[in-house]
């Protein structure tokens, strides 16, 4: 783990999903605008294994193409329309990279939590593409980035390649076997589902000398509750009202 990590209270969830086309640069940009110093954003691969924003396995919800992502090259999923859904306003822009996701970043000196969102049957392999790729390309200016994901793979494959980034485990219900699980691929934090994370939960995650992060909290008496639990950072689509 790299002790430097100290993230915000406040991390924009997707950049900041409620304003703005989750996981595209528009929605960095507005997190950003609005006093954000870290977003979270989710990072599978194309079909050509290129690593890209974009957090469901089919591009049918976030953009005006249909099918799996998987099954999709770069220049195909480049060609796709990822902001007409949320609004007339964002027409016409696109699945970010990673490598463009970092131009962004360092213009803006954000810090950055890399949510692995693999394609089905591609965990292991999606944590060693995305390991390979911030090898190559990590700025020496930003902070290292947070990564996390729901599969225990991902983790695995990503520390394989890069065993000194932190790893946070990603769950919605805290498993009995939680602190077994995050010790099996290194992780040393918690990311937890708001709607399920109990304050003993909480208290047991600190007591094994892991930071609790909780997602997705849009509601600023909740965000009051869960930090005088102890909740180090909350993850959010509406960063105004948290902040």
């Amino acid at each position: 783990m790299n002790a430097s990590i100290n993230p915000p209270k406040v991390i924009g969830h997707r950049g900041a999903a409620g304003h703005a086309p989750e996981n595209t640069l528009a929605s960095i940009q507005k997190a950003f605008d609005l006093g954000v110093t870290w977003v979270e954003v989710d990072v599978k691969l194309s079909g050509d294994g290129e690593p890209i924003l974009l957090h469901d396995d089919l591009v049918d919800r976030t953009t005006n193409g249909k099918g799996a992502a998987k099954d999709m090259t770069l220049a195909e999923l480049k060609a796709l329309d990822a902001g007409a859904w949320f609004g007339a306003s964002f027409a016409g822009i696109h699945i970010p990279t990673l490598v463009e996701l970092l131009v962004v970043l360092v213009e803006r000196n954000m810090g950055v939590n890399l949510e692995l969102k693999p394609s089905a049957g591609t965990a292991a392999e999606t944590g060693r593409a995305v390991a390979l790729a911030c090898q190559d390309m990590w700025p020496e200016n930003l902070p290292p980035p947070i990564i996390s994901s729901f599969k225990t793979a991902a983790l695995a494959g990503f520390a394989d390649v890069m065993p000194a980034w932190e790893r946070a485990l990603l769950v919605h219900k805290l498993p009995d076997d939680w602190l077994a699980q995050a010790d099996s691929v290194g992780a040393t934090a918690m990311h937890c589902n708001q709607r399920h994370i109990k304050r003993h939960q909480v208290d047991a995650i600190r007591a094994a000398d892991m930071p609790v992060r909780c997602f997705t909290v849009n509601d600023a008496a909740n965000a009051e509750r869960l930090y005088h639990w102890g909740v180090e950072s909350l993850f959010t689509d509406f960063p105004e009202r948290l902040l």
